[in-house]
């Protein structure tokens, strides 16, 4: 019985409290919208990930009874990305 009656007073609470709650947080988030600006301009980039180390490399490879010497040319990011490029492929056999 004690627990019904517990439950029903914080649910009443809720009821009665919640709205005037919520009333006054969104008149304070009106006020506060409307002085920030609805448009950002910015200029140039972000340069933080301009840092680019890239290396180019030799490696043989064999697609069925051929074989090509092919020059990849890898690009390491600041952010961990890795892109592959493959510059040149010649035949040797």
């Amino acid at each position: 019985m004690k627990k019904f009656l517990a439950l029903t007073l914080l649910l009443g609470a809720s009821i009665i409290f919640v709205p005037s709650i919520e009333a006054k947080t969104n008149n304070a988030l009106a006020l506060n919208n409307s002085a920030v600006p609805q448009i950002r301009v910015q200029l140039g980039g972000r340069q933080r990930n301009r840092r680019v180390r890239v290396v180019n490399r030799t490696r043989i490879v064999r697609v069925g009874f051929r074989t090509y010497r092919e020059v990849v040319q890898y690009r390491y990011f600041g952010n961990g990305r890795v892109t592959t490029r493959v510059l040149s492929r010649t035949r040797i056999r």
